[in-house]
């Protein structure tokens, strides 16, 4: 819908150009020329800014600007005009001007497997069945776990959607996706949450899951979110089993511009975990992501140790860890729900991250463990790249797979 009404303003703004209404806005402040399809407008260059040392004397702005402390102040640039900024926005790269709406298009295309599986099987029945009957229920229900919602989820909502059929008198099934739509609703945005963070000193999160779920992959993602955000985050690789996940978090944090600290393979991962507490204090970080051991989950040592990590972790930062967020992959269907258990059972998760959800067609795994374990699911990893990990939105999550109202209006 927006590349459409991207076309036609595009469209209108040439014609307005053509019949010499318009002219095309010169780039700002570069001095490079007028803009065209193929040249988006050049960044400004960086100011040069001097660090003033830690025990230099408070001064006033004037005097720190001619000691070469701040850059000289700047006139106040002269806002575009409307159409200047819309020429703008046209003339930038595709996936640029796809941000102006960037949520729900992102979402939408990492459900796409989902969508197209799952959600366009329950869209052809209540399109095919016309009939609200007990064969429809028995269709639904069999859609539902297959699609790994599991038999206690599947049975809750078709018992909800029974009760509004009878209440509203419903007869026509093509007038159940609403109907659907609300108690998935109802279902995700009690389980949506936002991270937690310490009334003090730095925030400890402490990840855990087993080993190709996409633990590190998502540490490597939220420390750069965090660092985005502009809070100062340090990792620590106390996952020490592996040199393969030392180095790997090595790389995501070079890509997310962070400190980390880790051991040789084989170290104490308890005491990785203390050494990054250490240097986090000492750094004033606000944010520590520890990303710890993924051996099987049904291993009762691995536990064990997740329990020393965070007893460890306490002598440092009493409150620590203030957050145990659980990465879980969504392809593994019905092993994610037991994998949550367990790692609940050891570690108190707080939160959840279910990652590659754009590698399934079966996403109902995230309705059933939501409604099972009852346990906030604070983000989605819907890609590869390193802005795929997204905040978990209930509504937002829905609209994506069955479309919004305005959509289906």
């Amino acid at each position: 819908m927006f590349d459409r009404f991207a076309d036609k303003l595009r469209d209108r703004f040439k014609k307005q150009e053509k019949d010499g209404l318009v002219t095309s806005p010169a780039e700002p402040s570069s001095g490079g020329g007028a803009l065209t399809d193929s040249s988006p407008p050049a960044p400004a260059a960086p100011l040069p800014v001097a660090v003033a040392p830690l025990d230099a004397p408070p001064q006033s702005l004037a005097g720190a600007r001619a000691e070469g402390m701040l850059a000289p102040a700047q006139p106040a640039a002269e806002k575009p005009s409307f159409l200047k900024r819309v020429w703008v926005e046209l003339n930038k790269d595709v996936t640029e001007v796809a941000l102006i709406g960037p949520s729900m298009t992102v979402l939408r295309d990492g459900l796409r497997k989902t969508r197209d599986g799952f959600v366009s099987g329950v869209k052809d029945l209540f399109r095919l069945h016309r009939r609200i009957d007990d064969r429809f229920w028995d269709e639904l229900d069999e859609l539902f776990l297959v699609a790994d919602v599991g038999p206690q989820t599947s049975e809750k909502i078709i018992d909800r959607m029974k009760e509004v059929v009878k209440e509203r008198q419903l007869t026509d099934s093509q007038e159940l996706t609403g109907v659907l739509k609300e108690e998935l609703y109802s279902m995700l945005v009690g389980v949506e949450g936002v991270l937690r963070t310490a009334p003090e000193g730095p925030t400890v999160i402490m990840v855990v899951g087993v080993n190709g779920a996409g633990k590190t992959t998502t540490i490597g993602k939220l420390a750069h979110q965090l660092t985005r955000d502009g809070k100062k985050v340090v990792l620590g690789a106390a996952d020490t089993f592996r040199a393969a996940a030392i180095d790997q978090l090595a790389v995501w944090a070079e890509r997310a511009g962070v400190y980390m600290v880790g051991g040789g393979e084989g170290a104490d991962p308890a005491a990785v975990a203390f050494d990054t507490l250490v240097a986090a204090k000492a750094r004033n970080a606000d944010v520590v992501i520890i990303d710890t051991a993924g051996r099987l989950h049904s291993k009762v040592n691995l536990m064990e140790e997740l329990k020393k990590v965070r007893r460890v972790m306490q002598r440092q930062v009493p409150d620590a860890p203030h957050e145990v967020l659980l990465v879980l992959d969504a392809t593994t269907g019905q092993n994610a729900m037991q994998q949550a258990r367990t790692f609940g059972h050891a570690v108190d998760v707080t939160g959840l991250v279910m990652a590659k959800l754009d590698g399934t067609a079966k996403g109902g795994i995230l309705l059933a463990i939501a409604d099972e374990l009852k346990v906030p699911v604070k983000y989605i990893g819907l890609g590869e790249a390193i802005d795929d990990l997204r905040p978990f939105e209930g509504r937002a999550f829905v609209d994506a797979l069955f479309g919004s109202e305005e959509e289906e209006a």
